[in-house]
Parts: structure tokens; C-alpha cells; sequence
């Protein structure tokens, strides 16, 4: 099957056939024009739209032909509905000069007739498309505060209204019916920022609602359904982290549930939150966190840890459209290094590096990769690169040295389409070289050239872990103190151990001595007050008990009280022993 893969900057609009040919798609016919302002795929990828400065044009991709055009010089967006039978088309706001309001500029057209069905003054850019569910039953707008429904792309009608206290976002479910609402109202005067979930038309009073989680720390937020549509996913981020420590300021990941569960996930590293996606399975999601080199983990719906990459310089998660590979990535002001992983064994199958990337996208196939140099993000070498996620660098296209690309994008498919294949680890064979960039070596001074290479490193990454249960055993995975106070207790029971080997050695020492050094051995701190209390009080009973045992071999006629804490001897031996291993 062959991809259509749009490609717009200052050469025109044109069409590249995506693998394995990457030659141009003929069937389309180039627009030359430095004009073309935005594209845009329908959701199933039969239909391709654009405006060029004079007109939007819609391509049928499947029958290769020209269906329409609309006389709309000045639209710079672009959107299909879900089932293709609405285009909305966006340009910006403009009033008169005498200061009266200015004419609708958000157009919804009738993809079957051409006609107008409605016409919105929508001003801002941010969020100007509304929103459908996925059969179109029910499409959203937010206007002022409030968020409109329409039914059956009715739009005269306004069939229902969510008014909450200044209603600054909101997100439709995806999938089948019912469709449900996420909701955010941030905090004033004191009070907190809330996100709520909805059924809908289900929308009287707090009581209807499925679920509400509200926070303090918020200027905005961003809301992520998963495929399944039975949670959402809550990066909260304030513009200013007031500590200090952070330049981006602070960010907090909430998980909240249609079923009416919420909880904070737990990040173990400080810093900003970088990225969260759901994989499209809809039990586990993976977020980029805490300050370079990053970390990433994926998690449950338990908001337990699953599997932990360790660190290294990432800033970007992204899973296949089947959720069977995950690709963990730095971009930006990071290298460009990509790790791509078997989510499955949780096994490195690649690590490929697409230097000065501004753009990352799986193609449908869920084999194919593209990363592109884009402006204006990045002026100087433009162009795109078609990899496989073996690790294979298969196409790369460098624009002229005087010329730009704004803008590539894969043709879009339904679920389904391409079915789930093996993961493979062997590169697959491709006629370009290794994209490897060589590593720029370290600035050495001069006295230090011929002398032997010294390793310092700022940070010791950490390596990848895996934190699911063993099976059989139901513990939850540890946290970090945890695991520093397990590998403290693991070094004792090794000198113990040793300890043990020399007292074997000497047997001839008695059970006195064994237990004078016993005592001797140099206090370590569990980390826990609790249990080195416990601790204490037990060496305190045992010496105790040492000094009868002295008292009895000089002779001295024992009470009957004391003969029994002698007879406790062994057990609060083994107690002691329980608690300084952690068991």
C-alpha cells in the first residue's frame, strides 16, 4: 500500500509516495505557489485539503482528483470532521475601523453540497476548531466560559449547555458512545483549579459528575484521554516554579478515572515534566521527567511504576499506533538521539540519531518513522528523514540551501488497516550509509593532550529497570528509599555473612564472646525511627541477658523470672535478626 507523505515550505506543495519508492506522487498536481498557508488530512486519510493564498482545495487522495474549491484567500486553517462530512476553515478576526464588530470567520462547510451550514466569530486561534465525537453525533465549541453542543452537525440549534465558572478548556472522549467531557476551571481568589469528568447530556450540579480532581498549582493544564476513553491523564503546570528551582516551572501528573478514581502519580525525580503519552492499549502510559539526564517510566492504571528506562538526555516519548514499540527521544536542545524499545520484553532494539529534529512521527504502518528539520523553528538545513525503527536510515531529503520546508506529515489510516507485525531486531537493509553523526570530541587543553583520558562524568546515569512483581510474589515495587535501605541491608548481611565464616573458623570461641561481638558490630541506621527503636530495646534485653548468663556461671542462684528471659534468648535473637535484614 503507498503513503501519500505531504511536503509544504517555499517550494510550493507537493506530494511524496512514502516507502518503499519515496519518489514524487505524480497524480497530484504540484502547487508551486510560496503561498500555502496550511494542510490538512482527513482522520480516515481519503481526503487532503489546502489553501494557497487564493483558494482551499480538497483532493480526493483515493480517486486521485480534484472535488472542490473554496474562495477563501485568507484561511490559514484547516479541519475535516471525523467522517468527512464537515470542513471547518478558520481565518483571523478582523474588526472594522470604525470599531464595529467584525464579520464570522470560522466557516463550517458541507463536504457533500459546498454549502455554508454555519458561520462563528471566533477570535482567538488557540482551540478555534470544534470539537466532534467520533460519529459526529455531537460536536463542542467553547464560547465564552460555556461549552456548546450541537447534535447530528445541527448547528443552528444549540441542543445542550456545560456552564461552569469560567470553563477555560475542555476534551470530548474519542471512541463509541457515550461520549464523555473532561472539563478544566482554573482556581481564583484562593480557590483551587478543578478538572471534572461528564457524561454526556448528564450535566446538572457537581453530583453528575463522574469524577473531580482539583489542585492548587495550575496555570494551565493539558488533558489526555486514552483510547478507551475510561481515564484521563493531568499535566498541571504553573508559569513560575516559586522555589526556584526550575526554569520551566512546575508541573504535577494527575491520573483520574470515569469510575471515580484519582491520585497523584508519583515521580521520583524532581524537575519538569517533559512528556506523558498513553499507550494505545489504554492500561499503561509513559512519562519524560525530572531535571537532565531525564527519566522515563512507564505506568499502570495503579499509577505503580512497570518499568523504568533510567536515565539519559530525552525530552519526548512516542508509542506505535499499535502500542508494541515505544521510541524515547531528545529533541530540541538535545542531540536528537532516538532509543526505540520492544514494549513487550522491554528490550533496546534501536538507537538511530536524527540531529537538529523539530518534528517526530510514527507512520501508520507502525514500521516507518519521520523525523524533519522544519521552519521557522530552525532556518538552515530543512529536510526530512524516513527511517525503520531497526534502526535504518531509508530516505533523506535536504532542501536547497535557499529554500525552506515548513511542513511534512504521513497520510493518516484508519485502526485496523495495517495489522500488528513480530518486532525485529536486525537492522533492515537500506542503500543510504549510517546517519550516524561522528561524536564531537571534548575540548582538551593543551597540557592535558598527550596525557591519558580521564572520565568525569556530571551525572551517573542510572540503567533501566524493571519494577513489575515478580510473579508469585505480590509485593508492590519498591520506592527509592526503599531500595537504598534493601542494597544497605544486602552490604550487612554480607559482612555477616563474612563474620559468620570467621567465627566458624575459631570454634572454639563461646556463645558469649560470639554474642559480645554480635554487639560490637557498628550500628547502621535503617532509615526508619520506628524500627531502630525496636532495635535498641532488643540489644538492651540481650545484654541484659549476657550479664544473668555471666551471673549464673560465677554461681549465683538465679529467680525464676530471670531464668525465663534467658530461655528468650533465641527468639529475640532471631527478632533482631528479622529486623536488621529488613525482613
Amino acid at each position: 500500500r503507498l503513503f501519500a507523505v505531504p511536503v509544504r515550505g517555499s517550494e510550493g506543495l507537493y506530494m511524496v509516495n512514502g516507502p518503499p519508492g519515496f519518489t514524487e506522487n505524480t497524480a497530484f498536481q504540484r502547487d508551486s505557489g510560496k503561498n500555502c498557508k496550511a494542510v490538512t488530512f482527513s482522520k480516515d486519510g481519503s481526503l487532503f485539503a489546502w489553501c494557497n493564498g487564493e483558494k482551499v482545495n480538497i483532493f480526493n487522495v483515493t480517486s486521485a482528483e480534484l472535488l472542490r474549491s473554496f474562495d477563501l484567500p485568507k484561511a490559514v486553517c484547516l479541519e475535516f470532521s471525523p467522517k468527512n462530512n464537515v470542513l471547518a476553515t478558520w481565518q483571523a478576526y478582523t474588526t472594522a475601523k470604525d470599531g464595529t464588530a467584525g464579520v464570522p470567520n470560522l466557516q463550517l462547510y458541507d463536504m457533500k453540497t459546498g454549502k455554508c451550514l454555519k458561520s462563528f466569530i471566533q477570535k482567538k486561534m488557540q482551540n478555534w476548531c470544534p470539537c466532534w465525537a467520533d460519529d459526529e453525533s455531537i460536536c463542542a465549541r467553547n464560547v465564552n466560559n460555556e461549552v456548546h453542543f450541537f447534535e447530528n452537525n445541527n448547528f443552528n440549534t444549540i441542543a445542550n449547555k456545560l456552564h461552569l465558572q469560567k470553563v477555560n478548556d475542555f476534551v470530548l472522549s474519542p471512541g463509541a458512545q457515550p461520549t464523555k467531557v473532561a472539563v478544566y476551571v482554573p482556581g481564583s481568589k484562593g480557590a483551587p483549579s478543578f478538572v471534572r469528568l461528564y457524561q454526556y447530556p448528564n450535566f446538572g450540579g457537581p453530583q453528575s459528575a463522574l469524577d473531580n480532581k482539583s489542585f492548587f498549582k495550575a496555570n494551565k493544564v493539558t488533558m489526555l484521554w486514552n483510547k478507551k476513553a475510561t481515564a484521563v491523564l493531568v499535566i498541571a503546570s504553573t508559569e513560575v516554579d516559586k522555589t526556584g528551582a526550575s526554569y520551566y516551572g512546575e508541573q504535577t501528573l494527575h491520573y483520574i478515572a470515569t469510575n471515580g478514581e484519582s491520585a497523584v502519580v508519583q515521580l521520583p525525580k524532581n524537575g519538569p515534566i517533559y512528556d506523558v503519552v498513553w499507550n494505545p492499549n489504554s492500561v499503561e502510559f509513559c512519562a519524560v521527567y525530572g531535571f537532565m539526564p531525564a527519566k522515563a517510566t512507564v505506568f499502570n492504571l495503579k499509577c505503580d511504576p512497570v518499568f523504568d528506562f533510567g536515565t539519559g538526555p530525552r525530552n519526548a516519548a512516542y508509542y506505535s499506533p499499535h502500542g508494541h514499540i515505544l521510541v524515547l527521544a531528545g529533541f530540541g536542545n538535545l542531540r536528537g538521539q532516538m532509543e526505540v524499545w520492544d514494549v513487550k520484553n522491554y528490550k533496546l532494539i534501536s538507537k538511530p540519531v536524527a540531529s537538529d529534529s523539530t518534528y517526530f512521527a510514527w507512520c501508520p504502518d507502525g514500521e516507518h518513522i519521520v523525523t524533519a528539520t522544519c521552519a521557522p523553528r530552525l532556518r538552515v538545513s530543512n529536510g526530512y528523514k524516513i527511517w525503520h525503527y531497526t534502526g535504518s536510515l531509508l530516505h533523506n531529503y535536504e532542501v536547497p540551501s535557499n529554500e525552506e520546508m515548513w511542513q511534512v506529515s504521513w497520510q493518516p489510516f484508519l485502526d485496523g488497516v495495517f495489522p500488528v507485525k513480530a518486532v525485529k531486531y536486525q537492522a533492515v537493509p537500506s542503500e543510504l550509509p549510517s546517519a550516524e553523526p561522528k561524536p564531537a570530541q571534548a575540548y582538551r587543553p593543551p597540557a592535558l593532550r598527550n596525557k591519558p583520558l580521564m572520565s568525569s562524568k556530571l551525572h551517573e546515569d542510572e540503567p533501566p529497570q524493571n519494577m513489575k512483581p515478580q510473579s508469585g510474589s505480590s509485593e508492590k515495587p519498591l520506592s527509592k528509599t526503599a531500595l537504598k535501605n534493601q542494597k544497605k541491608h544486602e552490604a550487612k548481611k554480607a559482612a555477616k555473612q563474612e563474620a559468620k565464616a570467621d567465627t566458624n573458623q575459631e570454634s572454639t570461641q563461646s556463645s558469649a564472646s560470639q554474642s559480645i561481638q554480635r554487639s560490637a558490630v557498628p550500628a547502621v541506621t535503617s532509615g526508619d525511627p520506628e524500627v531502630d527503636k525496636k532495635i535498641k530495646n532488643l540489644k538492651k534485653k540481650l545484654k541484659a541477658i549476657e550479664q544473668l548468663k555471666e551471673q549464673a556461671a560465677a554461681g549465683k542462684q538465679l529467680e525464676k523470672n530471670q531464668l525465663e528471659k534467658i530461655q528468650k534468648e533465641t527468639a529475640l535473637l532471631q527478632e533482631l535478626e528479622d529486623l536488621e535484614l529488613g525482613l
